[in-house]
Order: structure tokens, then C-alpha cells, then sequence
């Protein structure tokens, strides 16, 4: 799963932090369980960022022009230091990054096999739409963190400047051909389903990161908080996909 977050990302974080959310990492890590769950939370990020670089690359070979290459070839850097990024962390705790991010290597490639895209614009779609749930629901968990954990994440999380070009590229090829929109958006509706089972299957298959996301460990959702989260993950998809030209 690539992580790509848009400008109108519509989390609505806390603005004031409490509990772990106020302590700085050599606080909160003193928890265990604390530590396993942002160890798996970095690991899943790693490996997102690196799958990223690789389908970025990938998709490269679909671009109708040399420009869009190029820029495809931008956005896969941007991902590979992004993943850099990350493992130097994971590192800089005493952390072996290729351990942390081996437990998430089946579901990502999991899902990226499922969600394979046919043509240009499917993988256009994908980078700005599907991906950009999973960025969605990683800036949630990220309000819940240690300063110094949050401050990483949203770093990577942070638009690499290609939601403007998808969004450019897709609406152009639906004005030329709008029965294109029709494709796109059930192409859309199809990777929001597989994005949010895929998430969710990475979590419960992880106890420590499950237990702090339900407020086991630092400041967690409750139920009620669960479901806003996800209505705020589903206003931003429809928010998106209305940028686009489709409906959600």
C-alpha cells in the first residue's frame, strides 16, 4: 500500500494532546507494549514506502509520454527517502528495520496484487484515491503518538506534490471521453473497499498495534471514536473522488 495523503486531508486530530500524546519517545517507550505497537506501526509504513517506489516505478511503464515518466520517476524517489526516512528510525531505536516491516510484506503485496491497475489512469486512480485511505486512517492513529513518533509519520505522510498531477491527468482523459468516469469510478469504489479490509486485516493481526488503537495502550479510540473516524476516512474519499469528476 503506497501512503499518499492530499492537501484536503480532513482528519480532524485533537488540537490539544494529552496522556502519551504530550511525552516525547524516551518517555512513552519505557510502555512495552507501547514500543511494539509504533515498531509495527514504522514497519508497516516502511514497507508501504518502499512497495511505493517499486509500483511508482512500475507504473512508469504505462505513461503515455516521456513527461509523465518523468514525473512517475519524481514521485518514486520521493517515496524511496520516505522509506529511507523510516529506517533510519526504526534503526536509531535499536530496531532491525527489515524484521519490523517483514510481518506486513503478505497483506501489502496482498493487496497491491488485488488491486493491480490495467491502464495508466486505474493506476493514476489508485495512487490518489486508494492509497490515500490508508494515509487517512495512519494520520488518525498518528494523533495518539509520542511528539516524536507523530512528527515522523506525518512527515511521510505529507503529499509528494502528485495529487495535483492524477487529478490534472484523470480529469482530461473523463473530458475527452466521460464513459471513461464511469470505469474509474466503480475502479475507485472497488480499491475504498479493498483498502479499508486490507487495514484492518493489518491491525488485528497485530496485538500490540490493536491494543493501542482501542485504547489499550496511550490515548485510543473508543467505539463511539471508531466511528468518526471512519465517517471523516469516508468524507475525504468522497471529497477526492468529487475532484476527480466521479462519484463516489
Amino acid at each position: 500500500m503506497r501512503f499518499m495523503t492530499t492537501p484536503d486531508n480532513t482528519s480532524d486530530a485533537p488540537a490539544e494532546h494529552t496522556g502519551v500524546a504530550a511525552q516525547d519517545w524516551d518517555q512513552a517507550s519505557a510502555d512495552p507494549q507501547y514500543r511494539a505497537a509504533v515498531v509495527d506501526l514504522l514497519g508497516a509504513l516502511a514497507y508501504g514506502e518502499l512497495a511505493a517506489f517499486e509500483r511508482l516505478a512500475e507504473d512508469a511503464k504505462l505513461a503515455p509520454t516521456l513527461a509523465d515518466k518523468a514525473e512517475l520517476a519524481k514521485m518514486a524517489s520521493a517515496e524511496f527517502h520516505h522509506f529511507e526516512r523510516l529506517r533510519d528510525r526504526l534503526t536509531e531505536i535499536g530496531e532491525e528495520p527489515t524484521r519490523a516491516m517483514e510481518p506486513f510484506v503478505a497483506a501489502l503485496d496482498g493487496f497491491h496484487k488485488q488491486t493491480a491497475p490495467s491502464d495508466w489512469l486505474e493506476g493514476l486512480v489508485k495512487a490518489y484515491v486508494g492509497d490515500s485511505i490508508a494515509s487517512d486512517f495512519y494520520r488518525e492513529v498518528a494523533a495518539r503518538l509520542d511528539t516524536d513518533s507523530r512528527e515522523l509519520v506525518l512527515a511521510v505522510l505529507d503529499d509528494t506534490g502528485h495529487a495535483g498531477f492524477a487529478v490534472e491527468k484523470v480529469r482530461a482523459a473523463i473530458d475527452a471521453d466521460p464513459r471513461v468516469g464511469g470505469r474509474l469510478a466503480l475502479w475507485a469504489r472497488r480499491l475504498m473497499g479493498e483498502a479499508l479490509s486490507q487495514s484492518q486485516r493489518v491491525v488485528a493481526d497485530r496485538d500490540a498495534l490493536s491494543t493501542m488503537l482501542v485504547g489499550g495502550v496511550a490515548d485510543g479510540f473508543d467505539l463511539a471514536e471508531v466511528g468518526r473516524m471512519f465517517s471523516r476516512i469516508t468524507e475525504a474519499h468522497t471529497k477526492r473522488m468529487a475532484a476527480l469528476g466521479l462519484a463516489a
